[in-house]
């Protein structure tokens, strides 16, 4: 297992009494990520109608080493259970970037789902980043599959 170290501060308006992203169990690959809304949010939350999308803060930034990226997953609970997940599934959080996470959830359920503030809403993963240089051709290589298009793999 690697591990690296990742500065995190509480932005301008988020409530300090709720926690700060941490691992759940000894295995756990992600941090859970939870709901931090500015004052006149933290008591009423936010709730999402069917198929209603909404940014909710998370009251954090981060600045990561250079070389690594931040996934923001779904937690596969509130997937299961209530049919919420995130819209750009898995989300990316860059080295250069220094604002404050935002998580952008979605409502797949079959009714509307409320989001309070403290809530666990979201995972973080930490990965190494790899960049590549294309090289242009006039032909790429053959192969089997060739260019067959979506669900070729399945077919004969």
């Amino acid at each position: 297992m690697t591990e690296i170290s990742v500065n995190i501060m509480q932005v301008a308006g988020s409530d300090p009494e709720i926690a700060l992203p941490a691992y759940e169990t000894i295995g756990a690959a992600g941090m859970d990520l939870r709901a931090n809304f500015k004052a006149d949010l933290r008591t009423k939350g936010v709730v999402l109608r069917i198929a209603e999308r909404a940014l909710i803060p998370t009251g954090v930034a981060i600045a990561l080493p250079t070389g690594f990226e931040a996934q923001i997953r779904p937690r596969s609970g509130l997937a299961l259970k209530k049919g919420v997940s995130l819209v750009n599934s898995p989300g990316t959080i860059d080295s250069d970037y220094r604002g404050e996470i935002g998580i952008i959830i979605i409502n797949h359920g079959a009714e509307p789902f409320k989001i309070n503030h403290g809530d666990r809403i979201a995972q973080v993963v930490f990965a190494p980043v790899t960049r590549a240089t294309f090289n242009e051709v006039d032909d790429l290589d053959e192969t089997t599959r060739g260019a067959g298009g979506y669900g070729s793999t399945g077919q004969g």
